[in-house]
């Protein structure tokens, strides 16, 4: 006979939320507090307002609900999963750099300015960076891709690596660039289990792409052809 959790025998039943299983969903289903998710961002441009009692902080970590009640008038917003690219990130005119480990995209989502600011996302080029991309799309329809392209695969391949376990499924929301590259992957067309992890691009790539000249010390506002021929759009 399975044993019912401590929780189950104390709690009424209509305390209990039966449709959250699981260890990640333990404390909704028994109603308690969970841990705050944190989401930590750069601000990439030193004219943009200071948050209270950060005065001088350009990396900033604050809770969900507190990044989801910002006003910031930022035009751009990168989003990286690693962290020194999240470090080394470019000074831009306007815009900021999220960090994008150590929690969901749901997380992010709450923000409703969000979904009302172009998004970059750069991720690495293997089958999981555009599974990533195409989980974001959900959220957020106009994302579009960062150094994400075989152009840039191609240029790197004395630092390519391998994909441990790769993703097979396919992926809707991707553009027809996008999608092509992730069939190549996924096939082992250029070798097996092929992996470029993003910070093994080379930073004047970055800067190439965002239209920046080598190592800026003031940010710089984007280009006109920023969005159209140096990004790839979002699948829309």
């Amino acid at each position: 006979m399975r044993k019912r959790p401590l929780q189950a025998l104390a709690l009424p039943a209509e305390a209990i939320d039966a449709n959250a299983t699981g260890t990640a969903q333990f404390a909704r289903r028994y109603g308690f507090l969970d841990k705050p998710v944190r989401i930590r961002f750069r601000l990439l441009d030193p004219t943009l307002p200071s948050l209270p009692g950060c005065v001088g902080c350009t990396d900033i970590t604050l809770d969900a609900a507190s990044f989801a009640g910002l006003a910031l008038p930022v035009e751009r917003v990168f989003i990286t999963e690693n962290e020194t690219n999240f470090l080394a990130f470019p000074p831009v005119s306007r815009a900021i750099v999220v960090f994008g480990a150590g929690y969901g995209w749901e997380a992010l989502a709450r923000a409703d300015w969000l979904h009302r600011c172009p998004l970059h996302y750069w991720g690495d080029i293997d089958t999981h960076g555009f599974a990533i991309l195409d989980q974001l799309r959900g959220y957020f329809p106009h994302t579009a891709s960062l150094l994400m392209d075989k152009e840039t695969l191609l240029a790197h391949r004395e630092h390519w690596g391998e994909e441990p376990d790769q993703a097979c499924h396919d992926l809707r929301r991707l553009t027809p660039d996008e999608a092509s590259l992730y069939d190549a992957l996924r096939c082992d067309r250029f070798q097996e289990r092929l992996r470029l992890e993003q910070e093994r691009i080379g930073y004047h790539h970055l800067l190439a792409q965002l239209g920046l000249a080598p190592y800026p010390s003031q940010p710089h506002p984007f280009p006109p052809v920023f969005s159209r021929t140096n990004l790839h759009a979002s699948a829309g």
